[in-house]
């Protein structure tokens, strides 16, 4: 910054802004406002320096101040679970975008490479794939399995171990699985997720057991229990949920069409892309989505209901 630049007071306002940003920076914890705040000022006085020299590089460097500050806001917004823009009382997320984008990943994962197409088949390899994402092992009980997939259990699981997609410990067999008890519970083993071979994701075991944890809060959800949703209508809460953005809408803000591809939809919920509607409107029905979710055009429109926000997968 030259010592005569002019007028005085962008040169004490670069000053500061210098001085203020190396105090940021010892700060013992972030303060995403604060910083956003810099950034705001930042782009303002280089805007001005600009202006003032006709230096093209400093309006790039006011324009990159600006989207610092514009992405900045918006961590900060997701960290507290506000849409930017948005007054209101802040909700607690279980996920960060961040942990979203692994969930995401963990659904496409589910979706395309399911061993069997039905609704039961993909629900159980979601679930265990969640629990063995890590290290391609992880523990079950029998009040898990039978919480998830009710009276299908045995069947289920069975095709899955004679499927060679799921391997219990020698000597273990599926109605023994079924038995475990928490204090004692099943090791099984998913052999793609083993660390030797190539893998689909990499997470550490916070996230893994964060995603685990978000994936049984929405199937155990006490509506979707009281309204005795099958394994397909959870699929579908799931989906809606980990493809939601901050304020519920489902699909990417500005994506063509908006919503979600109803093929790619009814794919991972093992259903027939006519059939998503009456599933729909069964997560209508349990205060899930609000009542205006249509599936015209190809495409699943809709938004969590109020409740859901916490559970929002933050696109």
């Amino acid at each position: 910054m030259p010592d005569d630049l002019q007028p005085e007071v962008l040169r004490v306002e670069l000053t500061e802004l210098g001085d203020a940003f190396r105090a940021y920076q010892r700060r013992p914890e972030p303060d995403l406002a604060v910083l956003a705040e810099l950034h705001d000022r930042k782009a303002r006085a280089f805007a001005l320096w600009a202006d003032v020299t006709g230096d093209a590089s400093l309006r790039e460097e006011a324009d990159r101040a600006a989207a610092a500050a514009r992405t900045t806001r918006e961590m900060d917004a997701n960290r507290h679970g506000v849409p930017v823009g948005v007054d209101g009382p802040a909700v607690e997320r279980l996920l960060t975008r961040g942990q979203g984008v692994h969930l995401r990943n963990v659904l496409e994962h589910v979706r395309v490479d399911s061993p069997f197409p039905e609704a039961e088949a993909r629900f159980a390899v979601l679930m265990l794939t969640l629990r063995a994402a890590r290290a391609g092992t992880g523990n079950v009980t029998g009040q898990d399995l039978s919480g998830w997939l009710q009276g299908d259990a045995e069947r289920v699981l069975q095709a899955l171990a004679d499927a060679g997609w799921l391997a219990l410990p020698e000597g273990v067999t599926v109605d023994d699985a079924l038995m475990s008890r928490p204090e004692e519970p099943t090791r099984i083993t998913v052999p793609t997720l083993i660390p030797t071979q190539p893998r689909p994701f990499f997470f550490g075991k916070v996230t893994r057991a964060r995603l685990s944890g978000w994936a049984q809060k929405v199937v155990g959800d006490r509506k979707l229990r009281k309204k005795k949703a099958g394994a397909a209508t959870r699929l579908l809460a799931v989906y809606t949920a980990a493809h939601s953005r901050p304020d519920g809408c489902l699909g990417e803000a500005g994506e063509a069409g908006d919503g979600l591809a109803l093929e790619t939809v009814a794919s991972f919920c093992g259903l027939r892309p006519e059939e998503v509607a009456e599933h729909a409107g069964l997560l209508v029905a349990a205060g899930w989505l609000v009542e205006d979710a249509d599936t015209a055009d190809g495409r699943l429109r809709g938004r969590l209901a109020e409740r859901v926000l916490p559970l929002s997968g933050l696109l």
